[in-house]
């Protein structure tokens, strides 16, 4: 096996527990900011996410106590860009994944790091985590995400203080906004993220990506085109085995044995 140094290092790691695979942010020397190098690795991972049957949903993490203090302004400043075109920042923020993804957010979520939390579908965040937007004190704005999908998660004053003072806000201040779906003991952010994960792990594949499409296809469209398009995922679900499936396991007092078809 080659032997791994700090320029060899893998800068996104990926590990397989049970249904979900873990996708854990590696650069601690740099506060798992995000440069060109992370970004690739991230998009590939939601790619073997994406393209695995046997899994259900990710669970996106920072290694050494701290989740990402977001865009890498080094590598910016030398030309390196954070983002992959169709995907955005990280190769995550405008990806359309079809599986659930939950961030576990120990210590810092800064700037982009904070965007990528927004992008996954659940977070799970410790108490005494730091979720911030700085970009307004560096003459920027949270372009990736931040600016478009914070105030559509919290109200409108609250998530416009976060966003015009770049103040950082808590885990359990997160979880009082609505931000957070749990706030955890310092620590345990990853193991409740993969408990949550195995709990989504027992419904329907099918059904779970039908749901992100139709959330998705509701989000700021006219109530009639947001009822058409779960119309045609509900017409594509109720011709499947899963349905069916579901239906006799119910009736067989057992739980489901799922196929994802």
């Amino acid at each position: 096996m080659t032997p791994t140094t700090p320029d060899t290092a893998p800068v996104v790691r990926t590990e397989r527990i049970g249904r979900t695979l873990l996708i854990t942010l590696d650069r601690p020397a740099a506060r798992n900011a995000v440069n060109a190098a992370v970004a690739d690795r991230l998009a590939a991972a939601i790619d073997e996410l994406e393209g695995d049957g046997d899994l259900r949903s990710g669970v996106l993490t920072g290694a050494r106590g701290t989740f990402s203090a977001g865009m890498d302004l080094k590598a910016a400043l030398a030309g390196e860009s954070p983002e992959i075109p169709g995907r955005g920042f990280g190769g995550l923020t405008e990806a359309a994944s079809t599986k659930p993804l939950i961030a576990a957010v120990e210590g810092w979520a800064m700037g982009g790091g904070f965007e990528l939390a927004l992008a996954c579908d659940l977070i799970v965040a410790a108490e005494d985590a730091h979720f911030g937007l700085p970009e307004v004190t560096r003459g920027l704005i949270a372009a990736g995400g931040g600016a478009v999908r914070l105030p559509k998660r919290i109200p409108y004053h609250l998530a416009m203080e976060l966003l015009l003072t770049g103040e950082p806000v808590t885990g359990a201040r997160a979880g009082a906004l609505g931000i957070a779906n749990r706030v955890v003991p310092a620590g345990r952010a990853t193991p409740v993220a993969l408990e949550l994960a195995e709990r989504l792990a027992a419904n329907a594949p099918l059904a779970l990506a039908a749901v992100k499409k139709v959330v998705r296809a509701a989000d700021g469209t006219p109530e009639p085109a947001a009822f058409a398009a779960q119309r045609a995922e509900m017409t594509a679900l109720a011709a499947s085995a899963d349905v069916r499936e579901g239906m006799t396991a119910f009736a067989e007092r057992r739980a489901p044995v799922w196929q994802g078809k």
